[in-house]
């Protein structure tokens, strides 16, 4: 899904940074850095317990 972010260079994740400050302001750039952060790491959790159940499953399949 997320797929086209790995495409983008760092040169452009700095231009993105820098119209989200100009447009929001410092404040509400950290807290949505913050929040999205938070948000990929709890994706990243729930995909993980997601394969360790499966795994269980399989495990008790044989």
């Amino acid at each position: 899904m997320f797929d086209f972010l790995r495409n983008i260079s760092p040169t452009e994740w700095i231009v993105v940074g820098l119209i989200v400050v100009i447009l929001f302001g410092g404040k509400i750039a950290k807290m949505l850095g913050r929040t999205s952060g938070e948000t990929f790491r709890e994706i990243k959790n729930i995909k993980k317990s997601f394969s360790e159940a499966l795994d269980e499953k399989e495990d008790e399949k044989k």
